[in-house]
């Protein structure tokens, strides 16, 4: 049985958020995720650690990679194939040229395909590396494994236009075992057990949500059995807070105060205001934004006017003729704030109601 880990995108050296005062930590929290990673591998080592690309989110200085390097030495029983992504490209001066790796590293140097035994184990991996930031050209679709009996596993980052675009069902007919995809940040079972992208190792914008890891799996009797192992250590979440006509700012700010402690105070958060508010009620979303790591409010709530009743009580006005403009038309959410905002202002400052 061959044991292994397949990680992607874990992007040392960025720092997400930036501007918000959690972002400094972030930084940090991308290193300690992996470190953790590693470490878990030493307390339960595995065969193989697969690393899809972009390790590092920029070229990597050479004091980072010696500190890789070094957590590697940690786990010299586990074989460990790396690839560089797009992120972390092989520049002409990058430090990642002629690098002393550890014995157990595989590191894939060449822009083009390179099959790899792994040392003591009947294990292919068949990987390259970026030397540009953009590669065309789909160098994946038409690799088959090699002729030898054992684990085939193909390296892989990419999967768009611009990164060397995949033909899914050609990589699903090759032949490989299992292929470990990097590139895409949401993690995905292209194939089920046998093509796999795990998304990044922490999630890294505001659109990540839900939960982030890697993929963990053995290959024994010719089969794959993998698991996704959720392992970051805060994620992006969307927050929905329902507004009524009797909501005030102060009980909107006490039910999300609420909602982030069930939740957790780390994560961080999309807030979205949603429902009817009296007309009267002012909402300030900014306060919102100092009640935990929150990146963003929405607020798609609307002033809870009867439409069929203003428009009777003001037809044959400005008010009215506004109305009438939009009730005829299938509103975009664009247009129905504009309509609600619209009348509100009519209304509030006093405009004529008369031609």
């Amino acid at each position: 049985m061959i044991r292994f880990i397949h990680l992607a995108d874990v992007h040392l050296g960025f720092a997400p958020d930036r501007g918000f005062p959690w972002s400094g930590e972030r930084e940090e929290e991308i290193w300690e995720t992996f470190r953790r990673v590693i470490a878990s591998i030493s307390k339960n080592p595995v065969d193989c650690l697969f690393i899809a690309g972009d390790l590092f989110h920029r070229q990597p200085l050479l004091r980072e990679l010696k500190e890789v390097n070094y957590l590697f030495s940690t786990i010299p029983d586990t074989r460990i194939f790396l690839m560089a992504g797009n992120h972390d490209y092989i520049r002409r001066d990058s430090f990642y040229r002629g690098f002393p790796w550890e014995p157990n590293v595989v590191f894939y140097q060449e822009e083009k395909p390179l099959t790899v035994k792994a040392a003591g184990l009947d294990v292919y991996v068949t990987g390259l590396s970026y030397q540009h930031q953009e590669i065309r050209e789909p160098l994946y679709d038409a690799l088959t494994p090699v002729e030898e009996d054992g684990f085939h596993v193909l390296l892989a980052h990419g999967g768009d236009e611009k990164h060397i675009p995949m033909n899914r069902k050609a990589l699903a007919a090759s032949g490989f075992d299992y292929i470990a995809l990097g590139h895409i940040h949401k993690p995905e079972a292209v194939l089920r057990d046998k093509m796999i992208y795990p998304g990044d190792l922490e999630p890294l914008e505001r659109n990540d949500m839900g939960e982030r890891g890697y993929v963990e799996g053995r290959f024994e009797n010719g089969r794959v059995k993998t698991r996704f192992v959720p392992f970051a250590c805060r994620s992006y979440q969307k927050l929905v807070l329902t507004v009524r006509e009797d909501s005030t700012q102060f009980s909107l700010e006490e039910m999300m105060k609420m909602d982030i402690m069930k939740r957790g105070g780390r994560n961080i958060y999309k807030v979205i205001l949603q429902g009817t508010r009296a007309p009267e009620t002012l909402l300030f979303p900014e306060k919102l934004m100092a009640l935990g790591n929150v990146v963003e409010v929405l607020d798609e709530t609307r002033p809870s006017y009867d439409l069929e009743a203003l428009l009777r009580r003001y037809g044959g006005t400005l008010v009215g003729e506004y109305i009438a403009h939009f009730l005829e038309k299938d509103r975009t959410l664009v247009e129905e704030k504009a309509l609600y905002y619209g009348i509100q202002a009519l209304l509030e400052n006093g405009f004529p109601t008369g031609k």
